[in-house]
């Protein structure tokens, strides 16, 4: 189903109709009245008094728009048309607004809780007086708006458990496909995009892992969740539109809004990274010592200042390690003797 754009904006020309068209009818029953005290026939207060009457009929037909707002119409059960963007519009009086999200609340912008004073006023209504407070709520937002879904627990590639979040901005650009063409379009909305976050984040590690292919060409790449971030927001975003595009909406951005791995592993994980820290320190202590040991040499043999034979070679190389690698300053020794 495709959307349809009705309504024209003659709501004001129609409110000055119909108040004098009231205002003509009360004059004429009034006439009326003075003909029947005279002993004449009641046609003219009879009309005035249908008129008068009728006149009441045209006023749902009269409908408000802010600016960024939609109304989908319905008449005798079928779509009628939608009618969008600010002004004052007339309408078939016979046509009923529809929009089955009105009352769903979601962790979103947009969405604001009825506090309690205001819901045992509207309780306290009649059934007619419920459904025009109710009416004002069918109106559909065509703003950007932000979708926060709670925080999942998804299984990454290796299996580790992590706990992500992540915020989507949307909007509705087709009034007709969300209202008609899914039950409820915001919970839909929300069910969808818990199940493409679950399946892009099982493609991505958390950190860099070696052999891990996230792009599917079959090559093992650097992909993760936590250093490629932009790139997975963009594959969610993705993953999410194609799931809603029969729903008419469409999914401006994706960001991460939280990213930790779960409790349970979160203390293990950080030994394991401080670990891998360690050890990449270590290495780079140990290539930088071993480095200087060999300028130290090659000095040494280019100045010719000593001479020494492979056995002081060894010990001068092992001393100049233990100094470099050290965690702690050395302390010096001085040497009075021969190692000999």
């Amino acid at each position: 189903m495709k959307e349809k754009i009705i309504g024209k904006k003659i709501g004001l020309q129609m409110l000055v109709f119909m108040i004098l068209l009231m205002i003509a009818s009360v004059v004429g029953m009034v006439k009326g009245a003075m003909i029947i005290d005279e002993g004449g026939l009641p046609i003219l207060f009879i009309a005035g008094l249908v008129v008068f009457g009728l006149s009441f009929f045209v006023i749902p037909g009269l409908k408000v728009l802010k600016p960024q707002e939609a109304l989908v119409l319905t008449l005798f059960g079928k779509y009628k048309g939608t009618i969008r963007g600010e002004g004052f519009y007339f309408v078939n009086p016979f046509c009923q607004s529809f929009n089955p999200a009105s009352q769903t609340k979601l962790s979103q912008s947009g969405d604001v809780k009825t506090s309690t004073s205001v819901a045992s006023a509207l309780t306290s209504l009649s059934s007619t007086g419920k459904e025009i407070a109710l009416s004002k709520q069918n109106k559909i937002s065509l703003k950007v708006m932000t979708l926060n879904n709670s925080r999942q627990k998804i299984n990454d590639c290796l299996g580790n458990p992590v706990e992500i979040s992540v915020a989507v901005m949307w909007k509705i650009v087709d009034t007709a496909k969300a209202v008609f063409n899914v039950d409820n379009y915001k919970e839909y909305l929300s069910l969808q995009c818990d199940s493409a976050v679950r399946q892009i984040v099982k493609i991505y590690p958390y950190d860099i892992a070696q052999g891990v292919d996230t792009t599917g060409d079959g090559k093992a790449d650097e992909g993760s969740l936590r250093g490629s971030s932009e790139v997975v927001v963009e594959r969610i975003r993705g993953e999410i539109q194609s799931r809603v595009e029969n729903a008419g909406i469409e999914i401006v951005e994706a960001r991460i809004t939280y990213l930790a791995y779960a409790p349970e592993i979160a203390a293990v994980m950080l030994q394991r990274q401080q670990a891998s820290a360690i050890i990449d320190a270590r290495k780079m202590i140990v290539d930088g010592a071993v480095g200087m040991v060999e300028m130290a040499l090659e000095r040494l043999e280019k100045n010719q200042m000593v001479k020494l034979d492979e056995e002081r070679k060894a010990q001068m190389v092992s001393n100049l390690l233990v100094v470099l690698c050290g965690n702690h300053d050395a302390q010096p020794v001085i040497n009075s003797g021969s190692i000999y």
